[in-house]
């Protein structure tokens, strides 16, 4: 366990505190649940910089960093949609989204081959972020921010969209490109014979 670990595992451990806090009915939740979904996203960041630059990229910081992602933004997306905050069909796609992807780079995986994280897909992730913590602060405290929330969460499907497409599109040029792959070797093995 490094300190790269231990930030993912540390914004796991936010996420529950993250929908207590949202779907509780107290003044001032929203800065509250803003400054702590704030905080998980910034570790988000600091975890991958800080295993890059200290060449501490394992294993389990692969599954962690992504597993502690999809559960942030699953949690806040589905306490704002609870909170009537944001309409359940946009959270719909964002989260099919994410499923279907991680079905392709699982299968990818199984096959011994990494589809690595487009600069879409963090646009995506970027946006999405952007989107929540405007949206936390815009429902009942910043209300101007709702606005620029609301802007920044459709960003965050089309972009969704669209980059699932591009997974789609790169996992079918690997899988293709796999299986000529296997089919020339067979055929230069026949050969030989």
């Amino acid at each position: 366990m490094n300190l790269p670990n231990a930030l993912s595992v540390g914004r796991i451990f936010l996420v529950p505190l993250l929908v207590v806090v949202l779907l509780t009915k107290t003044d001032g939740k929203e800065l509250i649940g803003a400054a702590i979904f704030g905080l998980a996203s910034l570790t988000d960041w600091l975890d991958g910089y800080l295993a890059r630059r200290r060449k501490q990229v394992t294993t389990l910081g692969q599954l962690l960093d992504p597993l502690a992602d999809k559960l942030l933004i699953t949690a806040a997306l589905l306490s704002l949609v609870q909170n009537n905050v944001v309409p359940a069909w946009m959270v719909a796609v964002i989260l099919g989204r994410e499923f279907a992807v991680t079905v392709l780079r699982s299968i990818a995986h199984a096959r011994g081959v990494v589809i690595a994280a487009s600069p879409l897909g963090k646009f995506k992730m970027l946006s999405q972020v952007v989107a929540i913590l405007l949206l936390i602060l815009g429902h009942r405290q910043l209300e101007p921010f709702h606005l620029l929330g609301t802007i920044a969460l459709w960003v965050a499907v089309v972009t969704a969209v669209v980059s699932g497409v591009d997974y789609y599109r790169r996992f079918n040029h690997v899988l293709t490109q796999g299986i000529e792959q296997k089919v020339a070797a067979g055929q230069k093995l026949e050969a030989r014979r």
